[in-house]
């Protein structure tokens, strides 16, 4: 067996700069991370965005689980836009913890804390209960086996408090995608939607622990009181799109206010 300390294990990825912007890359063909230099607690691709869309299901969450660092976009906008959201983020590879400062990743604090460990440990170990549990864990292979398994995903379902939300960051059109949708639908049963990320290879599975049709969900184009300007304008057209989702699949109950 490896030894998950040892980081020879681990791919060492590449930071790329420039006068604007950093990025995180693992090979020429992806990037794992962008940041703007200018602003770097922006959301610099669409599927982070789409992602925020766990504040439709819940607004505003008490505890947040993250699988995967990276580069910590979603990271700094959490900590920055949710400031009474606790956030644990679990990264597997040091290499990319180490990157943390590169990146303006906030250091541990008392409602905040990144963690060295195989997520797949820790979502069956852990007794803690997340609101949200975000899993965008991909490395330079693609999405690790132990992090889209039958068990992993009835983990996810596990930790989750009622009415919470596992948001997991696919590729659209891997050969197993559908795989990995079925296991999360034998699971979480009629709550789990697919909202592919407009312009890109990534699909957004949104898996809600005891979902109601009858607990309509709503959405108004106006900005909720607990979002700044600022948050809510990256966030709002994406929080929309994965509504409208949402209303086509399920949803004589669901409403929208203009």
């Amino acid at each position: 067996m490896s030894d998950p300390t040892h980081t020879d294990n681990f791919e060492q990825p590449i930071l790329h700069e420039t006068a604007l912007s950093k990025s995180m890359v693992f090979s020429d063909v992806d990037i794992q991370s962008r940041m703007s230099v200018a602003r770097p607690d922006e959301l610099q691709f669409e599927y982070t965005r789409l992602m925020m869309g766990a504040m439709l299901f819940h607004p505003q969450p008490k505890r947040l689980l993250m699988v995967g660092l990276g580069g910590g976009s979603l990271a700094k906008f959490c900590y920055k836009h949710l400031p009474n959201t606790h956030i644990t983020v679990v990264e597997i590879n040091p290499h990319v913890i180490a990157l943390r400062h590169h990146f303006c990743v906030p250091d541990d604090d008392a409602r905040f804390q990144v963690l060295r460990m195989d997520a797949a440990h820790f979502m069956a170990q852990t007794e803690q209960k997340f609101d949200v549990v975000f899993v965008d864990g991909f490395d330079q292979h693609g999405m690790p086996e132990q992090l889209c398994s039958t068990q992993f995903y009835s983990d996810c379902h596990r930790v989750l408090t009622s009415g919470g939300v596992a948001v997991m960051n696919l590729h659209r059109f891997s050969a197993y995608r559908d795989v990995y949708v079925d296991r999360m639908e034998s699971i979480f049963d009629q709550g789990v939607w697919v909202v592919n990320a407009p312009g890109t290879t990534n699909c957004i599975v949104f898996a809600v622990n005891h979902f109601s049709k009858h607990a309509p969900l709503t959405f108004s184009k106006h900005k909720p009181a607990h979002w700044s300007d600022e948050a809510w304008t990256q966030i709002s057209a994406s929080v929309a799109r994965v509504f409208l989702a949402t209303q086509a699949l399920a949803t004589d109950d669901a409403v929208i206010h203009s």
